[in-house]
């Protein structure tokens, strides 16, 4: 249940990370929070740790790529005012000529796949609000190419073109759609589940980058998106740190 007239923000892959920083953001800035993801457990220390802290959070177990219960969600939520599509992730740096099908599949089934399930169970509610946002979290890897990173950048490449077409698809609702397009971000699970649990390969990615961004700093990203004023929309806001020129081009100091 939600509380009378606080705002309500939907988080998914909400157990650690980007999700999880955005969480506490929101948090702060007056929204009660649902938090969503595969791991209970976690996301229910979350949301204790923010009730704690005196803000109001639910936790949501949840598979955003199984559509009956992400149905059976979004039919749970008195109101939803704000979804930051969060959950994602890469799987493996292959090139395209030996990578595995089946983990292409499954970054396509969360990323693409599991933006639209939520999107399309939410999205009544969120028009509904009078003043709904969908944020889809892409990456800098929806807007360019990177060798090795072929099944991550086309599901990447798929969610931006989900948002991109769904706000031109619902213009004139009370409904904002932004992206946000994070570069290099540092955080404790990306890349060493991309390299299957590897902390060498999974360290290399950062080698002799000062500050990579942190999942604080996207979080803050999010949440100064999300809290503009009603009539302005942040369509696209692309944040990488400060040495990282493109995907390709990063200052490392070995």
């Amino acid at each position: 249940m939600t509380a009378a007239g606080t705002p309500v923000a939907v988080v998914t892959g909400a157990s650690s990370g980007i999700g999880a920083a955005t969480a506490r953001r929101l948090a702060a800035a007056g929204y009660q929070v649902v938090l969503t993801a595969r791991r209970k457990d976690r996301i229910e220390a979350l949301a204790d740790e923010l009730t704690g802290a005196g803000h109001r959070a639910t936790a949501y177990a949840l598979d955003v790529t199984d559509r009956p219960a992400v149905d059976e969600f979004a039919a749970s939520l008195d109101r939803c005012d704000v979804l930051v599509n969060n959950a994602g992730g890469a799987l493996g740096a292959d090139p395209v000529a030996t990578g595995d099908p089946a983990d292409w599949r499954q970054m396509f089934e969360v990323n693409v796949i599991g933006t639209l399930n939520t999107t399309q169970a939410l999205l009544p509610a969120l028009t509904a609000s009078g003043d709904g946002t969908v944020v889809v979290l892409s990456s800098t890897a929806g807007h360019a190419t990177y060798e090795g990173g072929g099944g991550y950048v086309a599901a990447k490449h798929g969610a931006h073109v989900l948002a991109e077409t769904l706000r031109l698809e619902i213009v004139g609702t009370p409904v904002r759609v932004i992206e946000v397009a994070p570069g290099m971000v540092r955080t404790e699970e990306f890349a060493t589940t991309r390299f299957r649990g590897d902390e060498e390969k999974a360290a290399k990615v950062y080698a002799g980058v000062a500050e990579p961004l942190t999942a604080e700093d996207v979080a803050d990203t999010i949440t100064w998106t999300v809290t503009r004023p009603s009539h302005v929309n942040i369509d696209l806001l692309v944040v990488r740190p400060r040495a990282q020129a493109s995907n390709a081009k990063v200052h490392r100091k070995l």
